[in-house]
């Protein structure tokens, strides 16, 4: 499977290790959505986010990492992930009930806050959070090492990327990303959006026409707003099955101190590429269907989880996040 062939000028890019592709794949994926979404969804998301330019979905996709560290928004944090209990390399897999946290985790997370999207008798302000929820988890829920519990999701496994120093789930948030796009070491540069389009555009091609183009339909296949718990859960034991295959292909162990810039790169670069054409592609149709869903006045049920302790005050409003 072939790259996108982006070539972009670089320099040191400020992402967070902690965020699913960290800020620069967040962005990606949103204009391979914003590449795919009907002009009524676009209208629609344009206004609730009350933002006319073509940047809409992407100005906000790092939103819900920017809130995860504060005080306020610090409940969110189970929220970016899933963490399968499984045993990789021999075997990967997810089970809802025992991986999901009381609290949540990305798929009950997709499934609450569109329903809080659907639900138009909410507020404004908490249904543009809701949005901004949505963009952000289905870039997170394609990310194998969001669907992954071994070392805290990689956190805990050390390596080396081209020389310096990282644990693997940054390599897979951000080095591996801004490696495919750059060919070099530093990274994408101070100036992620203009880097992002460029790529996000180049997949969006290979969707169309190029490489993604046979199985794209397969990836949107079944959506249904009322199965958005099983659609969110199937995008997560897809993404999970690259722990065995990809990630971990030897287990924690065989990786550990290890240089990841050469043969292993070579091997994860096709799937950083192809989870994030996933996401963007499938987020357009995710916003396609919710502002469907709007019109027609649908609805759908939020998670059966336990309310969190912390729910936001009304000293913190407009900061309404929703509960779980």
């Amino acid at each position: 499977m072939k790259l996108s062939s982006v070539i972009l000028s670089s320099s040191a890019f400020l992402a967070g290790g902690a965020s699913a592709w960290g800020g620069f794949g967040h962005i990606t994926v949103a204009y391979v959505a914003s590449n795919f979404v009907s002009n009524s969804t676009a209208s629609y998301f344009q206004t609730l986010l009350r933002n006319d330019t073509s940047d809409y979905l992407a100005n906000v996709a790092t939103w819900a990492d920017s809130i995860r560290y504060t005080k306020w928004g610090r409940w969110t944090g189970p929220l970016h992930y899933i963490d399968a209990k499984d045993s990789p390399p021999d075997s990967c897999g997810i089970i809802y009930e025992r991986d999901c946290k009381p609290e949540g985790c990305v798929v009950s997370a997709i499934q609450n806050y569109t329903s809080r999207l659907l639900d138009q008798s909410l507020h404004v302000v908490e249904r543009a959070q809701a949005a901004k929820f949505v963009i952000h988890f289905v870039g997170d829920i394609h990310q194998p090492l969001h669907t992954e519990d071994v070392e805290k999701g990689g956190n805990g496994i050390s390596v080396f990327f081209d020389e310096k120093r990282f644990n693997l789930h940054h390599v897979w948030d951000s080095s591996i990303a801004e490696k495919i796009v750059t060919h070099k070491k530093q990274g994408v540069g101070r100036r992620p959006f203009p880097a992002a389009k460029k790529w996000a555009d180049a997949l969006a091609e290979e969707i169309r026409e190029g490489q993604y183009k046979a199985n794209s339909s397969d990836w949107v296949k079944g959506l249904e707003l009322k199965e958005a718990s099983e659609i969110a859960l199937q995008w997560a034991i897809e993404g999970n099955e690259h722990v065995c295959t990809v990630v971990l292909p030897e287990g924690p162990e065989a990786i550990r101190d290890q240089e990841l810039g050469g043969a292993y790169f070579e091997a994860a670069a096709p799937i950083v590429e192809l989870q994030i054409a996933k996401a963007g592609y499938r987020l357009a149709a995710w916003l396609d269907l919710i502002v469907s869903g709007i019109e027609k006045n649908e609805t759908i049920s939020p998670p059966t989880l336990p309310k969190r302790p912390d729910v936001v005050t009304a000293e913190q409003k407009p900061m309404m996040l929703g509960d779980l």
